[in-house]
Order: C-alpha cells, then sequence, then structure tokens
C-alpha cells in the first residue's frame, strides 16, 4: 500500500510536469553544464523484518529466535542537496546529500505495542550515472539513472527500552551499514534559462542488522539482533540551478 501510495503521487507530479513541457522556456542541459539541486526528500521505507534473535543471556550464549517480533522504519522527510554534471547533452553524473534526519523504528508484529523503540540517522552518500531524453534546449527533460550508495547509522538510541524488555529496563542498539545499488527515475521542467523544477523517485534496496544490548529491570544482562531490509522509495521535489 505504501509503495502504491507512493506511486500515485510520483505519478501524478511527473504527468503534472509533462502537460507544462510545451509551454515552458528552454534551459540548456548541454555537455559541460553543472546543477545544483535543493529541495524536499520524502523517504518511505519498505519494510521486512527478521525476528529478533537472543543470543546471550548475561554473557551465555543462547540462539532462541524469538517468532513473531520485528522491526520497522517509519517514514521521514528532509532537506535534500544534489550536484550534477552533464559529460554530454545526455549523459550525467550526479551526487547526492542531504540534511541527515533521524529515522525512527517502532515494533511489528508481536512488537506492534510497544511503539516507537529507538532511532537512528542515516549517512547515505548517493552517486548517480543519469541518461536524459529529449533534446538539450527541450523544457522537458525525463531521466532514468544508475548508481551506488553506501548507508551508515550513526547516533543509535534506544528510546523504549521498558517496551523490549520490560519495566526498569535500560539499552543501547546499532546498526550496520551496507553498500547497495541504487535507481532513480525523475525530470526537470525548465521555468527559466538557468532555473527549472526538479522532480524524481529512487530507489535503495538498503539492509541494516540491529545489534542491542540490554539490561532488564532485575539487572538480566541480554544481547539480541535483528535485520530489516528497509527498501525505501525516495521521493525528491525541489529546484534546479544550472551554471
Amino acid at each position: 500500500m505504501q509503495l502504491q501510495r507512493v506511486g500515485r503521487r510520483f505519478g501524478a507530479m511527473m504527468a503534472g510536469l509533462a502537460m507544462l513541457g510545451a509551454v515552458g522556456a528552454a534551459q540548456a542541459q548541454t555537455a559541460g553544464s553543472n546543477v545544483i539541486s535543493v529541495g524536499w526528500l520524502n523517504i518511505t521505507p519498505h519494510n521486512k523484518s527478521t525476528p529478533l534473535t537472543l543470543t546471550s543471556i548475561n554473557g551465555s550464549p543462547v540462539n532462541i529466535v524469538q517468532t513473531g517480533t520485528g522491526f520497522k522504519a517509519l517514514e521521514a522527510n528532509t532537506l535534500y542537496i544534489t550536484f550534477a554534471h552533464f559529460f554530454t547533452d545526455h549523459i550525467s553524473a550526479e551526487l547526492v546529500g542531504g540534511i541527515p534526519t533521524k529515522l525512527k523504528f517502532a515494533g511489528s508484529g508481536t512488537l506492534a505495542r510497544a511503539g516507537t523503540l529507538g532511532e537512528a540517522t542515516p549517512i547515505a552518500p548517493t552517486a548517480f550515472v543519469r541518461y536524459h531524453f529529449f533534446d538539450a534546449q527541450a523544457t522537458f527533460r525525463p531521466y532514468v539513472g544508475l548508481g551506488i550508495n553506501h548507508t551508515q547509522f550513526i547516533h543509535g538510541k534506544v528510546t523504549n527500552a521498558p517496551g523490549l524488555l520490560g519495566p526498569g529496563a535500560t539499552g543501547t542498539v546499532s546498526a550496520s551499514s551496507s553498500w547497495n545499488p541504487a535507481y532513480v527515475i525523475g525530470a526537470t521542467y525548465a521555468v527559466a534559462d538557468h532555473w527549472a523544477v526538479a522532480l524524481s523517485a529512487s530507489y535503495i534496496p538498503v539492509k541494516t542488522t540491529a545489534q542491542l544490548n540490554g539490561t532488564t529491570g532485575s539487572g538480566v544482562h541480554i544481547s539480541s539482533h535483528a535485520t530489516d531490509k528497509l527498501d525505501p522509495v525516495n521521493l525528491f521535489l525541489g529546484v534546479n540551478y544550472r551554471f
């Protein structure tokens, strides 16, 4: 349902740009052009989590799968910044960054009743190679791209240890980093010689393993882990400046 909602939103925006393309001002995206984009990014994860696996109790190894448990990343928004260089009229490279935002993680399955369990900040630089359709002078220019992403989670924090381990519990969490392919589809619509509206949707199959270490209210030390395929679809709407 989330993926369908994002798809409908992106399709409606793309259709609007296409209808405007016949009447806009031309913006030449030719070989040698540089483009800076700034705007709003919506991150919509499509989670698939493994159950929590209890790995140790008071330092003694165990391997207990807590069937029916899981966790999921929640939707988030942030400021998005990109820099692109056109090597030809149709081929560009884009570097993607942005203002780091906290992703909140909630329980799923039998842990859903616990609500939000923790948070972490993803640092996810991405590089794309893109192919732009139509003539370099065209007002409306759709494109597709393929790239590589590195996602690292920092500032991991358990915000609801009692929801995981019971009253009086405390805990810490860390999440693994990963290299991932990245896919993008988008378009620009020129509104002046140097300015354009930009819209894109990207997909990055991100996976992370969360390692939880906690202490129950009675002093029992517990370690466990679970893996989540976040698979976020990222919807960007912003403004381009060409120089």
